[in-house]
């Protein structure tokens, strides 16, 4: 069986920014047909990442798929996106990687996430390591956690 191919963790950070490594990651791994079952573009993370910096999310998957390099993609964001300081990449980038369920639906879901990820595993959620994020979720669920 071979190893599925996993987007980079969302806490790696290029420019600053969290999430767009991953992000230019699950583009690439998904037009090889190796994800198919990732949210993509529209929801979660992907959607704050392109809501934040103002980009067009078509272009710049056009920007990735042409072969663009990590720094050539970040250059490309900074001409085609909003501009934006140090600081607020910075607290963007922190409100993702600590932000964690925030009303009762959504704290169904990480627990359904959770128990999603100990069935995987052949084990109880109690047996899980300590998550409370989600990006908690995702790190447990690639095998990183």
């Amino acid at each position: 069986m071979t190893q599925p191919a996993y987007p980079r963790s969302p806490k790696v950070l290029l420019g600053g920014i969290a999430h767009l490594g991953r992000f230019i990651d699950k583009v690439r791994l998904r037009h090889a047909g190796k994800i198919q079952d990732y949210n993509y573009i529209t929801v979660g993370f992907d959607k704050y990442l392109i809501d934040f910096l103002q980009i067009d999310p078509k272009a710049f998957e056009q920007q990735v798929l042409a072969g663009g390099s990590d720094e050539s993609l970040l250059a490309w964001v900074k001409t085609h996106g909003r501009k934006h300081s140090e600081q607020e990449i910075a607290e963007w980038s922190k409100g993702i990687l600590t932000g964690g369920p925030k009303d009762d639906a959504a704290r169904q879901r990480y627990q359904g996430r959770l128990q999603d990820i100990a069935t995987k595993r052949g084990v109880p959620v109690t047996a899980l390591p300590p998550a409370t994020t989600w990006v908690h979720a995702i790190e447990l669920d690639e095998g990183r956690m």
